[in-house]
């Protein structure tokens, strides 16, 4: 399956600025009708004024803060009562910076319900929606924090963990029925988020940061190839298949009627 067999409407949230607009732009540009979620009004207004004109498809807006509850549950009726919609990209996110032992749990709060809960509560509905029609795709953005928790903040990490092992298995439950599923693992991306968690871009090397178009190119292709998980920045596909091949051999013994000989 590919985006070019999918079709039909595609809903974006975080879709004002950064990944979620380049996602939107994307999309449009291979003729996906368009659903904008995000909190800015006047930038989704005036996106989809330009992305209708341009790309000669229909893009309709919805405010929502999906930090919300009630917001969310909003968001999530419309996937479930709307049969046009054929793709989500499950974008929307913040990161935060600095350790748990300091942090403003009002705000650690805020990113679990946006990363996890939000996410979790719009992937549910697509589910159900697109497998009783046979076809559909879910995509959730994810981040390479997943893989290497010891970099960064420890509730954006694993809140990004969490993203990443939801669409590992709702391919187990629901891509046999003809739904596509994709985690976007992103390293360091040229976005607002930087501005907006307090982190300083420029303390980073260069060759660390990618632009936010190629990024989702990349990622865009990762989908049309088939990727479950893509990691735009990873350069040999054998590295992620060494990983998952090693998670397998695992498995075995992760769960026995006694423990390893080494405890005893």
């Amino acid at each position: 399956m590919s985006l070019h067999t999918i079709k039909g409407k595609a809903l974006v949230t975080g879709a004002s600025s950064g990944i979620g607009a380049t996602y939107a732009e994307r999309l449009a540009s291979r003729g996906f009708d368009l659903l904008l979620v995000a909190r800015d009004l006047s930038r989704l207004e005036a996106m989809a004024a330009r992305l209708s004109q341009a790309h000669g498809v229909t893009v309709e807006v919805l405010k929502a803060d999906l930090t919300s509850p009630a917001d969310t549950q909003v968001v999530a009726q419309r996937l479930r009562s709307d049969a046009t919609i054929t793709l989500l990209v499950n974008n929307a996110g913040v990161a935060m910076n600095g350790s748990l032992a300091e942090a403003d749990l009002v705000k650690v709060d805020a990113l679990i319900q946006l990363n996890i809960v939000a996410l979790t509560h719009l992937a549910a509905a697509a589910s159900a929606t697109f497998s009783a029609a046979g076809r559909g795709g879910i995509i959730n953005i994810a981040s390479v924090v997943a893989l290497a928790p010891e970099m960064f903040n420890a509730v954006y990490s694993a809140s990004k963990a969490y993203v990443l092992s939801l669409t590992q298995t709702l391919h187990g439950e629901i891509g046999k029925q003809g739904v596509q599923l994709q985690a976007v693992c992103p390293g360091v991306t040229r976005t607002e988020i930087w501005e907006r968690s307090g982190m300083d871009e420029k303390a980073l090397p260069p060759e660390m940061i990618m632009e936010v178009g190629e990024m989702v190119d990349a990622a865009l292709t990762g989908f049309d190839q088939g990727e479950l998980i893509t990691i735009p920045s990873l350069p040999d596909a054998a590295d992620w298949n060494a990983l998952v091949n090693a998670r397998g051999k695992l498995g075995p013994n992760l769960s026995r009627n006694s423990a390893a000989a080494r405890y005893k």
